[in-house]
């Protein structure tokens, strides 16, 4: 990704667009009112409005769709409804985990949901090791389910917060730091709402992630 560009473009056609998004970016205004979005600067950059189908939290990088008209984003959403998009991500994460692959699963509430009064949610992550040091993992992470924060909940409860974290985990934890959550939207596969053919499409590693993995002399390639 080149210096100071908030995203790179993956996929484009007359329906879609998807990006590979910068960190430190919201995908739309919050209740603060932000007006600098990854949205506001898409649209700006073709000049005329685009649609998120989903979300990533501010601070993580990686694969985001969009959708050129209102119709082409209720299809994909509804595909999201229906469990077709499929995710994955990498994490870099406290310590070793207890197992090379496994499934986290089990209730969980955000901390906007607490504040609600919203009763707890399933759910359901699939994960396996790609490397290990004596400080922290890198995980491939398959969400089964969507739920807010749910990646960055589950780690933090069984003891393997996500480096960089600091709503579920304080930084007197690590023994490592990164200097933003290290999560990364690394691939995803959704139909295509208009010819119906299924992309697959992958983001690659953002700069800061490629150089901590140096850092342990953790191959990249790993990670294609």
């Amino acid at each position: 990704m080149i210096k100071h560009e908030p995203f790179k473009i993956i996929f484009q056609d007359d329906s879609v667009i998807v990006l590979n998004k910068i960190a430190k970016l919201l995908i739309q205004p919050s209740k603060k009112g932000e007006t600098h979005t990854l949205t506001s600067v898409l649209a700006q950059h073709l000049k005329y409005p685009v649609y998120p189908c989903h979300r990533l939290d501010r601070e993580t990088t990686g694969a985001i769709i969009f959708a050129k008209n209102r119709h082409i984003r209720d299809a994909i959403m509804d595909e999201f409804r229906r469990h077709e998009v499929k995710k994955t991500y990498i994490a870099f994460v406290r310590g070793k985990m207890k197992h090379s692959q496994g499934m986290l699963e089990g209730y969980i509430l955000d901390t906007e949901g607490n504040r609600f009064g919203e009763k707890p949610k399933k759910a359901k992550t699939s994960y396996r090791v790609i490397a290990a040091t004596g400080s922290f993992s890198a995980l491939e992470l398959e969400p089964i389910t969507g739920r807010t924060n749910q990646l960055r909940i589950q780690l933090a409860n069984i003891g393997n917060p996500i480096l960089g974290e600091r709503k579920y985990a304080f930084g007197r934890d690590f023994k490592v730091n990164f200097r933003r959550l290290a999560l990364h939207a690394h691939f995803l596969s959704f139909y295509h709402p208009i010819t119906k053919k299924i992309l697959k499409l992958y983001a690659d590693l953002p700069l800061d992630m490629q150089k901590f993995l140096e850092q342990f002399s953790i191959p990249k390639t790993l990670f294609v």
